[in-house]
């Protein structure tokens, strides 16, 4: 058996799995899946996908992600509590009300079997023309944005809801967007250490499960590869900040990958780089991302100890935190969603943010 398919994660076409997902997700052994809003409906039409997805598994469940983040990036509106941009919950200079806003959602997330949440964003606010981050950070200083970050962290992780700190090492002060572009940082190592890294290092000792790897070229990491792609980075990562769980890719199908390398050389040079899961929001691109990583292993760039690795990392996160599943009972879903204690405390966090 391949062990490959547990180094993906990759999208699915709607709101219920068609028979040609399943089999791939079933027969390949796939890692996880990312939904956003073209997966939803309603909360019980989510949960009964998920549990459409978790028959597909083997030893242990697959990674179900979304990016819920508050504010804009947030896939599942209808029929969730809402939340305001991070960067209005910041303005209110109180660690606890981030940490129970993210209880509310990691508890809203988990009745319908989500167990990953893609957040929270540690990039740094610092370059107002910065349209891509902007209200999704808690702050324009590393100070701020590093004070919320632990609480978000044990907010989802302490409510069985897993984390990702995002996007390493820093995509604050860029003005491209990397969907579109490839950044480009030109600020010195020094310089990260004192502002861009603060967030992160708070969320490594936060024990955060996931960091994501940002598309940027930063010259004083890698001048030619962007950080995704890039061994120097990803050894900052392991050995600076001495993080050792799991590093995910942000979606490899954004242009700043897409339009410089194939799918399948990029998915090697990342893997092989330092990544221990690399994502997509398409299937057809994870299916070509495989298959790249199949004929790697054959030719042997990409190495056996190098599948070992990665793949082990995998395999510790979801024997320590996912090895109790159960499907989730439908039924329950509208005792956890929604509630009136939820929307009355975010009504509450709404109006003393009005009154600043």
């Amino acid at each position: 058996m391949s062990n490959l398919g547990q180094l993906i994660i990759t999208g699915i076409s709607g709101t219920s799995l068609t028979d040609e997902e399943r089999d791939f997700l079933e027969k390949e052994n796939i890692g996880g899946v990312i939904l956003f809003s073209n997966n939803y409906e309603s909360p019980a039409q989510l949960a009964e996908l998920v549990n459409q997805i978790q028959t597909t598994r083997r030893e242990y469940p697959l990674f179900v992600c979304v990016d819920n983040e508050g504010g804009r990036v947030f896939r599942f509106k209808t029929g969730f509590t809402t939340f305001p941009p991070m960067l209005d919950i910041g303005l209110l200079d109180s660690p606890k009300t981030v940490f129970e806003c993210a209880q509310i959602m990691a508890k809203e997330l988990k009745s319908c079997g989500v167990n990953v949440n893609l957040a929270p964003v540690c990039d740094i606010y610092n370059n107002e023309l910065n349209k891509v981050i902007g209200d999704r950070a808690f702050g324009k200083d590393a100070e701020t944005v590093s004070k919320y970050i632990s609480s978000i962290i044990r907010g989802l992780q302490t409510s069985d809801i897993l984390s990702c700190a995002k996007h390493f090492p820093g995509h604050g002060n860029t003005t491209k967007d990397s969907h579109f572009d490839l950044p480009i940082v030109k600020k010195t190592i020094e310089d990260l250490r004192a502002e861009e890294f603060i967030p992160f290092v708070k969320a490594v000792k936060a024990r955060v499960e996931f960091v994501m790897m940002a598309h940027l070229i930063v010259d004083s990491i890698d001048e030619e590869l962007p950080t995704s792609l890039s061994p120097k980075a990803y050894q900052l990562l392991r050995e600076e900040l001495r993080y050792n769980k799991l590093i995910i890719t942000d979606d490899m199908q954004m242009k700043a990958i897409d339009d410089r390398y194939s799918v399948e050389d990029a998915a090697v040079m990342a893997i092989n780089a330092g990544a221990d899961i690399v994502e997509y929001k398409d299937m057809s691109y994870a299916r070509r991302a495989l298959d790249g990583l199949k004929k790697a292993q054959l030719n042997q760039t990409l190495k056996v100890e190098v599948i070992t690795d990665r793949y082990s990392r995998v395999m510790d996160c979801k024997e320590r935190l996912l090895k109790d599943y159960t499907p989730v009972y439908i039924p329950d879903i509208g005792k956890n969603i929604a509630t009136i204690n939820s929307q009355n405390y975010m009504d509450e966090v709404r109006k003393k943010i009005e009154e600043l």
